[in-house]
């Protein structure tokens, strides 16, 4: 492996360091780094100041230099890989698990299953390791993207930016809706007094989700909700601020005695579409929940198959 160029193209006034970090997806602190490194380029000149301003039209290089082995052990966990290729990999992350090691989780994550699972990682970061485009909560199961390669990594990430990724949930919600479908269209930010809380602010970044019903249950509904942008917890954030909390959310949801679930909030991302970064091909996943999730529907009064929930159709349009 050696080092790995990225071209990009300003469109408005911006600090380079800013421009990197959204463009090449990694944190604003990294690309500062990698600027005082000397290896971002303005028209082919090297800037080594984090605020040099760029102007529209501005053609930005950033050399990634070869990425150091991660410090995270590989384990030997069997998780379900429903697709890969040189480029990526789209994987299903059961409920309870971690995505990333942090303080009081370093061991069973994802990060540790991929290491151990997959025969190429993205670097993007600065070390070796799975390239995980984007992430869901422990307690949410369902599919993910993977990027192998840094080429893969940005060109996703790019996708997911451009709002071109099809993110698809299911969730058991309280309460019913009188309508068959409508959307929450707010704003999310950290809580102003409770930092480990995401909720609606003023400030905060635009988020919309579009959700439609799927079973009215007794006391409850199965909904499909999809993401337009995909903001930390924000169907949670986004049904709770309507009345319909995701049932088990231990932050969100409600303190009902009825509602007294464990394990965590009843989600899943049950569908993933995308472009394929070397083929262009329109690529589509989807996975049925976990057993817990659907004894629930059950006990709600629900039934479940694919095709009397509405859920796994075919279709990117559908």
């Amino acid at each position: 492996m050696s080092d790995t160029r990225f071209r990009f193209v300003c469109d408005h006034s911006e600090r380079l360091d800013a421009f990197l970090s959204r463009e090449a997806d990694i944190t604003r602190s990294r690309a500062a780094a990698l600027i005082r490194e000397g290896r971002a380029f303005v028209a082919g000149t090297p800037r080594e100041k984090a605020g040099w301003m760029l102007k529209a039209g501005d053609a930005v290089e950033l050399v990634l230099p070869e990425p150091k082995p991660a410090n995270v052990q590989a384990e030997d966990i069997d998780i379900s890989i429903l697709y890969q290729d040189n480029d990526l990999a789209v994987v299903f992350k059961p409920s309870g698990m971690v995505v990333h090691p942090a303080p009081g989780n370093e061991a069973g994550t994802l990060v540790n299953a991929l290491l151990g699972r997959l025969d190429n990682l993205s670097g993007i970061g600065g070390e070796l390791r799975p390239g995980i485009v984007h992430r869901i909560d422990k307690d949410t199961s369902g599919l993910l993207l993977v990027a192998k390669n840094d080429r893969a990594h940005v060109s996703l990430s790019e996708q997911i930016k451009a709002h071109s990724v099809h993110r698809a949930y299911m969730a058991l919600v309280q309460g019913g809706f009188h309508e068959p479908e409508g959307f929450v269209d707010a704003p999310i930010g950290r809580h102003p007094t409770d930092r480990k809380r995401m909720a609606i602010v003023p400030d905060g970044r635009e988020a919309r989700t579009n959700w439609f019903v799927r079973q009215p249950l007794k006391g409850a509904t199965l909904i499909e909700a999809r993401l337009t942008t995909g903001r930390t917890h924000q169907i949670r954030v986004h049904m709770a601020s309507i009345g319909h909390p995701v049932l088990g959310d231990p932050v969100y949801g409600s303190k009902r005695a009825q509602w007294n679930i464990s394990g965590g909030q009843l989600l899943h991302a049950f569908r993933i579409g995308f472009i394929h970064p070397s083929t262009g091909e329109e690529m589509l996943f989807e996975a049925p929940p976990e057993e817990r999730m659907v004894r629930w529907i059950i006990r709600l009064g629900g039934q479940w198959s694919p095709e009397q929930s509405g859920f796994f159709t075919t279709s990117l349009e559908a």
